[in-house]
């Protein structure tokens, strides 16, 4: 039985610390481990067949075949389809593959941008992979998934009819690296189906795991010349995409580009033609064949107006898919250009600026932390925060830029045609001096008479919203939301910045105790409860679990209760949480302290109920905590509403006592073990297991 999800979201933290899911150490996709599985069936003789992506119609999925050709499909291995096979022959090149039948020239555009950075494609393609020494029919591949680099195991049977590769295929029939990487970004998506459109930038950041940005060329930058250059001299991806037709189809136009098309940038030149400077952009077509034919294509005069060295270096008449076309035709029939790279160092011309990048991880839950957009003042602010410090100059120059946030929603589907994407976004506030001392979440009223410094443009449904902007020295609150409230998805929040940051999580603040509830005590209140107590107690005037349960649910709290009272194990727990003297039962003082807090509790339940359902929604929930004088953090609120919540994502007065009883004991115990310093990541674990079981 693998362990429950809170202990996995720790080990998952604990392994992030140590470096595991780098590009050094990637983490194992689906816990497969390539050295230990090709230890063990090298020493058998054996070859291998993954079951976690088998060689059926399971992987390839429904919908990319007709019935028939289905049942035609033979996954055969790469010596049973071509006499000499090879991993790779003679280098890799973009010209050396092209699309089969599966429509994903979106990734095929990006393993074109891919051949162009060897550094880059040994990262994602490792090279010391033969057919030879050691081969069990196993290879493996790595690409950046979400914040963490993983190492992804297949077996090399290949789905063909005919014997001939019905997906992607080399043009050389020997070679195979093109259709295996394929198939493992298959197995990362869920099937072969689940390839079916996208865009290029997800493949291209797939393979990178660094800075991606989009430029809109319906109103592109002054600059944009300038930064293609920039980044076709890095170590980066260039795609881009043509406009999408009347219909999904295809369409081959007259200018010979095909619509709703996936493109590779694969070259920028400046070339003198008839006394002035002409800026060229040159695209391939992951078709590997289907040619623009409009001003320096490869049948246009116009190459006769160049050098014959520029006019050598750059021509190749042959129908290969690739050609040239000038800069203003280039932002004319395309609509955007994605631009990825290992690091930001392409994003502005200052060679000697050093990019700064951090990450952080967090999630929108309905009820308590999916408050959407600013739109819904009410809830807006119950959004994760995240506060940042710019330090450092920051340059006048018109257009200069600073920093680039990403914003990328995490699947929680395991194929990849069934995530269905949110619209989300996020604003920046800049912290004004009357919020500088603000500890812990910023309030409702702060969001009320603060606009945004900055912000995405519009709300997309898109895996990743991206903004270039420029941010002055400062403290600034980086909200990300989804459009609608109640939305739940998880995210990852990365910042490139030029200046030096500090960034961190804003929800709650663990380096302080939490402040409990203060009830002014009445001495003759206590002693009638204690005069009360002891005619349910036994003769050494104590009560076990069973008699409490008793008196609290038939006494104490009785017409309250809406869900048939206190169970037997709650009451244990309680027992157990106010037990000073370790009996295994309460006496007069302990009873009396427990019941004052279950009178405090229950008031701060009502009065925060103002649905009047005899219920806590998630929203009041938090408002009771904030009634209660708890501090807690957005991850802390997310895991107890669903500890102790009901399906329906209310909790009662009982779960809701027995919650705060608990959270307010594990507080105390914190402030012992961190005597006032901030919670390391064993204490963290420690909280939180503690609270959810």
């Amino acid at each position: 039985m693998p362990p429950p999800g809170v202990c996995l979201n720790i080990m998952g933290a604990r392994y992030k610390q140590d470096g595991y899911g780098s590009l050094n150490n990637p983490e194992k996709f689906l816990n497969q481990d390539f050295q230990q599985l090709k230890q063990t069936f090298v020493i058998r003789g054996l070859r291998y067949i993954d079951d976690m992506f088998p060689p059926d119609m399971s992987s390839i999925g429904q919908g990319i075949l007709s019935p028939s050709d289905l049942a035609r499909v033979e996954w055969l291995r790469p010596a049973n389809i071509a006499c000499n096979p090879s991993f790779i022959l003679d280098g890799f090149s973009r010209f050396d593959f092209g699309q089969g039948m599966l429509g994903n020239c979106w990734f095929l555009a990006s393993i074109g941008s891919l051949t162009f950075q060897n550094n880059v494609f040994g990262q994602v393609v490792p090279l010391e992979q033969t057919f030879d020494q050691d081969y069990c029919g196993m290879f493996h591949f790595r690409f950046w998934r979400f914040g963490r680099w993983v190492d992804v195991v297949i077996d090399d049977k290949l789905p063909t009819i005919n014997g001939k590769l019905i997906f992607v295929h080399s043009k050389d029939p020997n070679e195979f690296w093109p259709a295996l990487l394929e198939k493992a970004y298959a197995k990362v998506c869920g099937s072969y189906t689940d390839m079916t459109a996208g865009t290029p930038a997800e493949a291209m950041m797939d393979f990178t795991g660094g800075v991606h940005m989009c430029v809109e060329l319906s109103q592109p930058p002054s600059d944009l010349w300038e930064l293609m250059c920039r980044a076709g001299r890095s170590s980066t991806l260039m795609s881009c995409g043509t406009k999408q037709g009347e219909t999904s189809a295809n369409t081959v136009l007259p200018n010979g580009l095909v619509q709703g098309h996936a493109y590779t940038v694969t070259g920028v030149k400046q070339a003198m033609s008839r006394g002035d400077y002409v800026n060229l952009v040159r695209l391939w077509n992951p078709w590997g064949k289907g040619e623009w034919c409009g001003d320096w294509s490869d049948q246009s005069p116009l190459w006769q107006t160049v050098s014959p060295h520029d006019r050598e270096q750059c021509l190749s008449v042959a129908d290969d898919g690739e050609f040239w076309m000038t800069l203003k035709d280039f932002c004319e029939f395309y609509t955007d250009i994605d631009i990825c790279g290992l690091c930001p160092d392409f994003l502005d011309g200052e060679s000697s600026t050093q990019w700064k990048t951090s990450m952080y991880e967090g999630r929108w839950v309905a009820g308590t932390t999916a408050g959407g957009c600013l739109n819904n003042k009410d809830s807006f602010w119950t959004n994760p925060q995240f506060r940042v410090k710019v330090r450092g100059e920051y340059s006048t120059q018109e257009g200069a830029k600073n920093m680039l946030v990403s914003l990328m929603q995490k699947p929680d589907k395991r194929n990849r045609r069934l995530v269905q994407n949110l619209h989300i976004g996020f604003s920046i506030f800049e912290v004004t001096e009357q919020y500088k001392t603000q500890s812990g979440k910023f309030p409702p009223t702060f969001f009320n008479t603060h606009t945004p410094v900055a912000q995405t443009k519009t709300y997309l449904n898109a895996r990743e919203v991206i903004e270039f902007f420029t941010l002055k020295s400062g403290e600034y609150l980086i909200v990300p939301s989804t459009f609608r409230p109640n939305d739940t998805a998880s995210f990852l929040l990365t910042i490139h910045s030029k200046e030096d940051i500090n960034c961190y999580e804003n929800s709650g603040d663990y380096s302080e105790s939490a402040e409990t509830v203060k009830r002014i005590k009445n001495t003759c209140e206590d002693e009638n409860k204690k005069t009360f107590f002891r005619q349910y107690s036994d003769k050494y005037e104590e009560v076990d679990a069973e008699q409490l349960q008793m008196v609290l649910n038939e006494r104490i709290l009785k017409g309250d209760l809406k869900s048939g009272g206190f169970t037997i194990d709650a009451c244990r727990s309680m027992v157990a949480l106010m037990d000073t003297s370790i009996t295994g039962k309460l006496n007069s003082e302990e009873f009396v302290r427990l019941w004052n807090k279950v009178v405090a509790y229950k008031d701060i339940f009502f009065l925060t109920d103002v649905s009047k359902t005899g219920t806590l929604s998630l929203t009041e929930l938090r408002n009771a905590f904030i009634a209660s004088g708890l501090r807690i953090s957005d991850d802390m609120l997310n895991l107890m509403a669903l500890r102790y919540g009901a399906s329906s994502g209310h909790m009662t007065l009982e779960s809701f006592i027995s919650l705060i009883l608990r959270l307010e004991c594990m507080y105390k115990i914190f402030k012992q073990l961190s005597d006032g310093k901030s919670m390391n990541l064993q204490q963290s674990e420690w909280m939180y297991v503690s609270m959810y079981t």
